[in-house]
């Protein structure tokens, strides 16, 4: 198989591509391999939402359900079965590309319970479980970027488990994330951990930025002109300058030594990046996020739209600073409190976690009701 021009020009950018869905079918039919032989898919992220969806599809999971319900298993423990069965066959998908790329790619992640997301020490414990449970050196295990999960990741890393930090949107937040990421790999250190087996990647969320702040615009009073001049920017802008905090993070003697102790970099991973306004180019948030050191994470349509007419011309990233500068100062002078914003969209953000893992549980109790 031939990869796709589009998917492989974006590769070689410096960006990885990971695919932001998974389910059992896509895995046994094959699916997935052909991603990664002809979309240039390295990774694939999930998440409560992702797994009720494919939970609630087909009778794949049938024969495991009734083998559950057999067993008198508990809705929760029949959730982490069923998940960590998947998380653990794309790993093995994945593990070639794991090794050729030295465990940067060919990574799998899976969320905590995003109900422990308030609460440090069960988050660290069900890190580590999941992690236990996966048995997988490629997992990354996610946790949500809240007050209480900054030092979660610390504790998460300390232990020599690979991170995916999720529902970033503040760039305030993002450089605690780094913090607690650095924290976490200097404790890993002083434990005699090998630093290079500790990766990580901070999930920094795009399109929501622009639905939320677009909202806000909507209700002021602008001409338009004004209006559509603002529009649609901010989820780029927002990023743009949290891709100048990674690479200002670098720049440090606290970094210079990790990385002489082998530590690897925490790249930032742009995340919703499917487009919500069908106003919007549906390639918007990915051409417009190109940047070395970066992993896109990327619904399949928003893939599939990618490799059919995506345009990817180098770096869109690090010339943008001023300008992202100015548009968040002029958010700002119109009353736009980004504070606001961003905290809003953490709230939302992590309720709809949880909504979507209640409702995953619902279905599966269901299931294992109708198998007894």
């Amino acid at each position: 198989m031939t990869q796709n021009s589009r998917t492989q020009a974006l590769h070689d950018a410096g960006v990885s591509l990971w695919l932001d869905d998974l389910s059992r079918d896509r895995i046994t039919s094959g699916n997935l391999q052909e991603l990664i032989d002809t979309r240039t898919i390295t990774g694939v992220t999930t998440n409560p939402a992702i797994f009720a969806a494919a939970l609630s599809q087909g009778t794949s999971y049938d024969a495991d359900i009734a083998e559950l319900a057999q067993k008198g298993a508990t809705v929760d423990e029949a959730v982490v079965r069923l998940t960590t069965d998947d998380v653990r066959a794309a790993c093995d998908v994945m593990a070639p590309l794991y090794q050729q790329t030295a465990g940067v790619d060919g990574r799998v992640s899976i969320e905590v319970d995003p109900r422990l997301a308030r609460e440090t020490e069960a988050t660290v414990e069900e890190a580590k479980r999941l992690a236990e449970t996966v048995g997988r050196e490629n997992v990354l295990i996610k946790i949500p970027a809240t007050k209480e999960g900054l030092p979660a990741i610390s504790g998460v890393i300390a232990a020599g488990i690979s991170v995916n930090v999720t529902l970033i949107f503040s760039l305030n937040r993002y450089r605690e994330v780094i913090n607690a990421w650095m924290i976490g790999l200097e404790r890993a250190r002083d434990a005699g951990y090998d630093l290079s087996t500790i990766h990580s990647v901070a999930s920094f969320f795009v399109s929501r930025v622009d639905t939320e702040i677009d909202r806000r615009l909507d209700e002021l009073d602008l001409d338009a002109d004004r209006r559509a001049a603002l529009r649609s920017r901010a989820g780029l802008a927002n990023a743009r300058l949290a891709y100048r905090i990674f690479t200002d993070a670098l720049d440090t003697e606290r970094w210079r030594l990790l990385a002489a102790a082998g530590a690897p970099v925490q790249r930032p991973l742009w995340a919703s990046t499917g487009t919500k306004d069908p106003q919007l180019p549906d390639t918007l948030y990915v051409v417009g996020l190109v940047a070395p050191n970066t992993v896109n994470t990327m619904p399949e349509k928003t893939l599939e739209a990618l490799a059919d007419h995506g345009e990817v011309v180098g770096d869109t990233v690090q010339d943008g600073y001023d300008d992202a500068d100015e548009l968040l100062d002029e958010l700002g002078r119109l009353g736009i409190d980004y504070q606001d914003v961003v905290t809003v969209l953490e709230t939302e953000g992590l309720q709809k976690f949880v909504d979507a893992w209640n409702e995953l549980l619902g279905r599966l109790s269901q299931s294992l009701d109708a198998a007894r």
